[in-house]
């Protein structure tokens, strides 16, 4: 076990999955809103920390003057933890609050926030630095505590321009258009806004038509109903589905530390960037329990084939040798367990469990190697997790939540150095024989394609069972013996039903399509092994782990889909056993 490995992984309350809320809002509210603003956001905490009791509620407030500290000492009366992300260096921002009074409210509240954060900017370029705030804000929380008036604004970074961009990924002036464009039809997890209504202390200060100082609703971009009083049901299961994911590490957290996989593996401190030990804990937790609901789902359809080649045996026995009652009623009972396995397992979401925390982890390896290696996006509005699942199923969000509190320390203050470059490549890419996912894949690619020449084994043998059955039938006629020959025809039977039950467990399990994958994935490891062999310097090297991660998040996108389509229900194993 790495050094991390010898920490407590996540035992207590305090390690659960945190649930983020940012903050963006008017530095001028009216005095006259302040103790009611400060009670909505108040009520709104106590809200979320009551309905999802297995999340650690998280706030990230840039300590700016009115909003953002009155979101900060409610946290802070409430205990939560405090995050404050600042859009430059502090001494710097500390500037922008011109009276003495005000400073010091935040340097203290600097010193009570658990971390700050000092993204890099130049803070010759104000507008542009509250910009890269915005989209960091944005990218990296779950939801956007938005103490707003409900007007755009002309600010760039300002309050309007912040939720125009967890929206849309809109904000012209720092968001390249064609960012702009890959993203605006997408429909995903990111746009959630919870919006708390207030006036401004200035000339037309008053909220947006159709608003009223001190309102509150959950502010997305649905089309059908864009403001709703209740948490919309599409984020309620995705925060449900990353409650399950935190009840279930804290579940297993002992066996996880026992036994989990590191990514960090012996690297010294000076390898590894800022929040590398983030990403790994989580990918610990997803790794050991994709393995954990693999085995189970495995288990699941090995007896569910096993039972159904029971059945079909005894089908056959009873239309070809004995036609006994007591036959189909160990078919009948046959079935029930069958069924009964299958719908314990259902009702426990293995499967679902196993694909997910699967997609997570993988997620997570390309995140932290990412980040080890000083990989950084081409664009400034995205992120690792933005590259994921965009464009499948909105449940799958959650895996990208997840992925968005991993991400917060190592996209805060990305870090670049050679040796982490050297430990990416090899511990990531490695090569044939010596560790990675080279080899790994190539490893994999040897095996599904040995048990795929198994199942072709297994359709000759049925098949030339059954010519020479056939052939004995046609040559010997009459003369063959009536109970020789109902041996011979349940022998064929038997090693067609093998078979056809054999090829049901390949389907299943996508042996075929997985025998593909293992290809197209050991092709573009090898490409990069060489291209990284060959690269005239480091920053060629980035690009290329940049275009594999890329290729490698599509492909495991694509894996995740495909196997969810992959499963053995009743009616499946009914038709299997009789022979349909």
């Amino acid at each position: 076990m790495s050094r991390i490995g010898h920490q407590a992984f996540i035992n207590t309350h305090e390690q659960a999955l945190p649930l983020v809320v940012a903050v963006t809002g008017h530095r001028d509210p009216v005095q006259r809103e302040v103790a009611g603003l400060t009670q909505k956001v108040m009520e709104f905490y106590e809200e979320l920390i009551d309905e999802f009791p297995e999340r650690r509620l998280q706030v990230m407030s840039p300590l700016a003057e009115g909003a953002d500290r009155i979101a900060a000492r409610v946290a802070l009366d409430l205990g939560l933890e405090l995050i404050a992300p600042l859009p430059m260096v502090r001494s710097e921002y500390r500037k922008d609050f011109t009276t003495a009074e005000s400073q010091a409210e935040f340097d203290s509240l600097c010193a009570a926030a658990g971390e700050v954060l000092e993204l890099p900017a130049d803070p010759e370029d104000r507008n542009r630095a509250y910009a890269q705030l915005g989209v960091f804000l944005s990218a990296h929380c779950h939801i956007l505590l938005a103490i707003w008036d409900g007007k755009l604004g002309t600010a760039l970074g300002g309050t309007g321009h912040v939720v125009r961009f967890h929206h849309d990924s809109v904000m012209a002036g720092y968001v390249p258009p064609m960012i702009t464009a890959q993203q605006i039809l997408v429909d995903d997890e990111s746009d959630l806004v919870y919006h708390i209504v207030c006036s401004r202390d200035r000339d037309h200060g008053e909220p947006a038509a159709g608003l009223k100082p001190l309102e509150t609703c959950w502010f997305t971009k649905s089309m059908d109903r864009p403001r709703s009083e209740t948490l919309p049901e599409q984020h309620h299961r995705i925060f449900q589905r990353s409650g399950e994911f935190s009840r279930d590490s804290q579940r297993f957290a002992d066996h996880i530390d026992a036994e989990g996989w590191s990514l960090v593996g012996d690297a010294a401190n000076d390898v590894l960037p800022n929040g590398a030990d983030t990403i790994d804990r989580l990918f610990r937790a997803a790794d050991w329990l994709a393995i954990r609901y693999q085995r189970r789902t495995l288990l699941v359809l090995r007896v569910a084939h096993l039972l159904a080649f029971l059945m079909g045996f005894l089908f056959i026995l009873y239309s070809d040798l004995w036609a006994e009652n007591y036959l189909m009623s160990v078919f009948l009972v046959l079935f029930g367990i069958a069924a009964a396995v299958q719908y314990f397992a259902k009702q426990r979401a293995w499967q679902r469990k196993y694909l997910d925390y699967r997609s997570l982890a993988e997620g997570l390896r390309i995140q932290f190697y990412w980040a080890t290696a000083g990989v950084v996006s081409d664009s400034v509005a995205r992120f690792t997790h933005d590259n994921y699942l965009q464009a499948h199923d909105a449940e799958l969000g959650w895996i990208r939540n997840v992925m968005r509190v991993a991400g917060l320390h190592s996209d805060a203050i990305p870090r670049q150095s050679e040796k982490g470059l050297e430990f990416a490549e090899e511990a990531w890419i490695g090569a044939p024989g010596k560790g990675g996912q080279l080899d790994y894949f190539l490893t994999k690619l040897e095996q599904k394609t040995s048990y795929n020449r198994f199942t072709e084994g297994l359709g000759r043998l049925s098949l030339g069972v059954s010519v020479l059955v056939v052939t004995a039938a046609v040559m010997l006629g009459e003369s063959l013996d009536a109970d020789l020959n109902s041996i011979l025809i349940t022998t064929m039977g038997a090693t067609l039903l093998i078979f056809g039950i054999r090829q049901a467990y390949a389907h299943s399990t996508a042996e075929r399509e997985l025998i593909k994958q293992f290809e197209f994935m050991a092709r573009i490891y090898a490409n990069a092994r060489y291209r990284l062999d060959h690269a005239t310097g480091s920053e060629e090297k980035r690009q290329v782990l940049l275009a594999l991660g890329r290729s490698a998040l599509g492909e495991h996108a694509q894996w995740i889909m495909m196997h969810r389509e992959r499963s053995v229900d009743q009616a499946e194993i009914w038709r299997l056993g009789s022979g349909g």
